[in-house]
C-alpha cells in the first residue's frame, strides 16, 4: 500500500513537470549580463538597444572602461525567437580591448530570422 502512494505521487510530479510551457522567457530587464570580474575591473555597460526588422535583427550596447587601464572583455550575443527561445546554432564569442577612460559599442545582427529578442553576456 505504502509503495503503491509512493507510485502516485511520482507519477503526479511527472505529470505535473510535463505540463509546463515550452518558452523560456527572456525578460526585458535582464537584456545584460556580466559577470561580477566585469565590474570589479571597472567597466560597465549599457542594456543592449535591439532594432527588430523583417530582414534582420540587430543589437548594439555601449561599453565603458572607468579605469586607467586596458581591459579585454570577452562577449557574446544570445538571440531569442518570440516566444523566448534561445535561437541556434550559437555564434562564437568575440573579444574586445577597451583602452583607458574610454567607451567602445558592440554590434551584432541575427543571423537567424524572427530573432525578437537579445542578451549581452559579458565575461573576462
Amino acid at each position: 500500500m505504502f509503495k503503491g502512494r509512493i507510485a502516485a505521487l511520482v507519477m503526479t510530479m511527472m505529470i505535473v513537470g510535463c505540463s509546463t510551457r515550452p518558452a523560456i522567457p527572456v525578460s526585458d530587464e535582464q537584456t545584460l549580463v556580466m559577470e561580477s570580474s566585469v565590474l570589479a575591473a571597472g567597466i560597465t555597460a549599457q542594456q543592449p538597444a535591439l532594432t527588430i526588422s523583417e530582414i534582420k535583427s540587430s543589437a548594439s550596447s555601449a561599453l565603458f572602461n572607468e579605469t586607467n587601464e586596458p581591459v579585454t572583455v570577452h562577449y557574446r550575443f544570445f538571440w531569442y525567437d518570440v516566444r523566448g527561445l534561445e535561437m541556434h546554432p550559437l555564434e562564437a564569442p568575440r573579444s574586445v580591448t577597451l583602452p583607458a577612460r574610454s567607451s567602445v559599442t558592440l554590434y551584432d545582427s541575427a543571423s537567424y530570422l524572427g530573432a525578437h529578442k537579445v542578451r549581452l553576456y559579458l565575461y573576462l
